[in-house]
């Protein structure tokens, strides 16, 4: 049996453990939250090095991507420094990848049109290959990297807007305190309205389930009657949630296993363990042609 561990610095109250097969490997897959505490993820990755097959990286991104570039947090290699045995993905090959293949196979089966409607992407540098594929559709997109990443009232209109400030800003970025960017630990948890304007603009919302969780709506607004939210890393308490606030239907790109969508992170350290080597794009598109991955879709409306 192979073993996968995603090391989060999220909140342990997220945290799971499962079994699944993939391309017929007994897999068991594991979440570990340290509940914002650098020092406690140094120690357990330490702990988890060569003991494991692959580790996911969770709570923060390693890489950042804009306009074939990519940007490293100098924070995140810090904090990875300690791995020497065994690898550690942090999503960014899928994102690439499933998640831009995902776009495509929904708009192609007809289950989203992403030309005739508005698309909110809470972060484009995050999910870039999510990003490009919306925006290569055709339809109205907003990019909420100022909006939901830092905090400034500013919304970026189309992809070429969001290439221009990413090129700007991101060696900027990549300097702040990860407590600036990401919320971690028990501040996973807290749900702050904001932004409710975009909210109601967007007939698809789609990103990071976390930055989109972060400043949801209240359902006494109605804000969210009838949206649809494309992300992952959803629980079955996040569906629930979701339903409640009248979101409509909830698309993950990720495989479910036992109710839960993991994290692109987990689900590329699966596809390291099973190929035993690093991946490269084309071997990332041809493990997820092999093992037919399309996205999950939930309708929230029924019970």
């Amino acid at each position: 049996m192979k073993r996968v561990v995603s090391l989060s610095l999220g909140s342990s109250r997220r945290d799971k453990s499962v079994q699944a097969v993939l391309a017929g490997e007994e897999f068991e897959i594991r979440r570990e939250g340290v509940d914002g505490d650098q020092q406690r993820f140094v120690r357990r990755l330490a702990e988890l090095d060569g003991t494991v097959d692959a580790i996911g990286f969770g709570g923060m991104d390693r890489y950042l991507w804009s306009n074939g570039k990519r940007y490293e947090f100098p924070a995140a290699a810090r904090l990875l420094a300690g791995a020497v045995k065994t690898p550690v993905l942090d999503g960014s090959g899928l994102k690439n990848t499933l998640e831009r293949q995902a776009v495509e196979w929904l708009a192609s089966h007809g289950e989203l049109d992403f030309k005739g409607t508005r698309t909110l992407v809470v972060s484009g540098v995050d999910r870039f290959g999510m990003g490009e594929a919306i925006a290569a559709q055709g339809g109205e997109v907003v990019f909420g990297d100022l909006l939901f990443g830092l905090g400034l009232p500013f919304p970026i209109r189309g992809i070429a807007a969001l290439r221009r400030v990413a090129a700007v800003l991101l060696p900027l970025v990549l300097r702040m305190p990860i407590s600036m960017l990401y919320p971690t630990g028990e501040k996973q948890e807290a749900i702050v309205p904001k932004h409710e304007a975009w909210y109601r603009w967007a007939d698809t919302i789609a990103g990071d389930f976390l930055y989109i969780r972060r400043h949801l709506p209240t359902a006494e607004s109605g804000t969210l009657n009838g949206k649809t939210i494309l992300t992952n890393t959803t629980t079955a308490a996040d569906h629930e949630e979701l339903r409640s606030r009248g979101v409509s239907r909830l698309i993950t790109t990720t495989p479910v296993f036992d109710g839960r969508s993991f994290g692109t992170n987990v689900m590329e350290a699966m596809l390291v363990a099973l190929e035993e080597r690093p991946l490269d794009e084309a071997g990332y598109r041809a493990w997820i042609e092999r093992l037919g991955w399309t996205p999950h879709i939930v309708d929230l409306r029924r019970g």
